[in-house]
C-alpha cells in the first residue's frame, strides 16, 4: 500500500514539469485493494486492469523502473513508450495489460481464463474494473458466460461511487446493490469494505481457494473512494460533484493509517520500522525517476512498429 502511495504522490507533484504527456488516473485512497490481492495472487495467475491500474500493475508485480518509464514516454518503458500510463503491461508477471475502455478488462479476463481451462491449469484470471461496468452491457455478457462455463475468474469491483463526475444515484437504481444483483446471475458475491486491508486478504484468500477447487467465478465488490480528480494530480472537490464534507469522510478511512495503527497497537511494528519502510521507498522511487528521465525517447521511425491497426 505504502509503494502504491508513494509511487502516485510523487506522479502528482511531477506532474505539473510537464515530463509526464499522458493522462493519468491515481488510485490515491484505494490502494488496499490491490496491495491485499497482489499479495494472494501467484505469479502465473493473469490480471487485467483499467485505466486507474498503477496499484493493480505493482500489486502483480509490474516493473517500477518500466512503469514510470512509460508514464514519461520512453522506449524503455514497459509499453515501449506507446500506451502510456493507461496501457500497462509486464507478461513476465502476466500482468496482461490495463485499458482505458470501460469494461474492455472483461471479456480480455473471460478468454484468459477460457484458456486456463483448456490448459487444465490451476491458474486464476483476475479482472479489475470499476462499478461504472456494471452499465456496459460486456459486463453481463460475461458474468453470464463466465457462470455459465464455470471460469476460473475472479471479478474484483472496485466501487469508487463515482464515474468521472456521475455520482451513483444519477447512473444506477437507488438501494441497488451490484453484488446481490451479480449474485443472481449465477455467480457467488460479496460486498465488504475496501479500505480493510485484513478484511480484503481474508475474504479473497478464502475465495480464491474455491476458484482454484473448480467451483467457478467469484465476484468481490469493494467499497472504496479516490481522492483526486478523475483525472490527473490535482484534488477538485471545489468544483461540486462532490462535498468537502464526504471528502473527509473517506479520507479518515485511509487504508493505510488504518492498518498502521492496528499493526502499532498490536506490537507488530514500531514508529522506527515504518520510517524506515518510507524510507527505502524513497531511496527505490527516486532512483525510478532517475531511470524514467534518462530513458531515451522512441525515434519517430519507430512510430508504427508493433502497430496492428492504422
Amino acid at each position: 500500500m505504502k509503494l502504491i502511495r508513494a509511487v502516485e504522490e510523487t506522479i502528482a507533484e511531477k506532474y505539473n514539469e510537464k515530463k509526464m504527456r499522458c493522462p493519468t488516473h491515481l488510485c490515491t485512497g484505494q490502494e488496499a485493494i490491490a496491495a491485499a490481492i497482489g499479495q494472494l495472487l501467484k505469479k502465473n495467475d493473469y490480471v487485467v486492469g483499467t485505466h486507474r491500474s498503477h496499484g493493480h500493475y505493482l500489486a502483480k508485480g509490474g516493473n517500477l523502473k518500466k512503469m514510470l518509464a512509460e508514464i514519461y514516454g520512453k522506449t524503455n518503458g514497459c509499453s515501449k513508450g506507446y500506451g502510456g500510463s493507461m496501457h500497462l503491461i509486464d507478461l513476465n508477471v502476466n500482468f496482461m495489460g490495463s485499458t482505458a475502455i470501460v469494461g474492455n478488462s472483461l471479456p480480455i479476463g473471460a478468454g484468459l481464463a477460457l484458456t486456463i481451462c483448456i490448459e487444465n491449469s490451476k491458474k486464476v484470471s483476475c479482472v479489475f474494473f470499476g462499478e461504472g461496468c456494471v452499465e456496459e452491457g460486456i459486463f453481463h455478457e460475461t458474468v453470464n458466460f463466465c457462470a455459465l462455463n464455470k471460469l476460473p475468474v475472479l471479478f474484483v469491483c472496485e466501487n469508487n461511487l463515482y464515474s468521472v463526475y456521475s455520482s451513483l444515484s444519477v447512473r444506477q437504481p437507488k438501494n441497488r446493490s451490484i453484488a446481490k444483483m451479480v449474485n443472481a446471475m449465477g455467480i457467488k458475491s460479496f460486498c465488504i469494505d475496501g479500505n480493510d486491508v485484513c478484511k480484503i486478504y481474508e475474504i479473497t484468500s478464502r475465495e480464491l481457494s474455491k476458484i482454484r477447487s473448480g467451483l467457478g467465478p467469484r465476484f468481490i465488490e469493494f467499497k472504496t473512494y479516490r481522492w483526486r480528480e478523475h483525472c490527473g494530480p490535482n484534488f477538485d472537490n471545489h468544483i461540486g460533484y462532490r462535498t468537502e464534507k464526504e471528502f473527509n469522510k473517506w479520507k479518515k478511512k485511509d487504508p493505510i493509517k488504518q492498518y498502521e495503527k492496528k499493526l502499532l497497537k498490536n506490537n507488530e511494528i514500531t514508529k522506527e520500522e515504518i520510517k524506515k519502510i518510507d524510507d527505502n521507498l524513497l531511496k527505490k522511487i527516486n532512483l525510478a525517476y532517475n531511470y524514467a528521465e534518462k530513458s531515451p525517447f522512441p525515434k519517430s521511425s519507430e512510430a508504427f512498429k508493433n502497430v496492428y491497426a492504422k
